[in-house]
């Protein structure tokens, strides 16, 4: 599989409603660090049948980044049952991002 697009159409579906945990990247397609990390989550999405991964353009969703509270990006967050169980800020490299799973 490969990272989905979250957006508000299908965010209760894909994330809130979500039978595996999901990992959410907010990122933009002009922040540095996020270009690092989307490489790292496409390779999760494909190895980890068992995670969803989600990428919302903080740009282009000013609603969820508001709902969330972002306020620097990239951020990374787990949902599971559409809870945050963990976030963390700030570009990371593949073991830290699958340590917060």
């Amino acid at each position: 599989m490969s990272a989905i697009n979250i957006n508000q159409t299908n965010f209760p579906a894909e994330v809130l409603r979500s039978d595996r945990p999901v990992l959410l990247d907010f990122w933009a397609p002009w922040c540095g660090p996020c270009r690092m990390v989307g490489p790292i989550l496409e390779e999760i999405a494909a190895e980890r049948p068992d995670v969803k991964v989600g990428k919302v353009n903080v740009d282009e969703q000013p609603e969820l980044a508001g709902q969330f509270g972002i306020t620097s990006i990239p951020t990374l967050m787990v949902l599971k049952n559409g809870e945050i169980v963990n976030q963390a800020m700030g570009a990371r490299p593949k073991s830290q991002i699958l340590a917060l799973l």
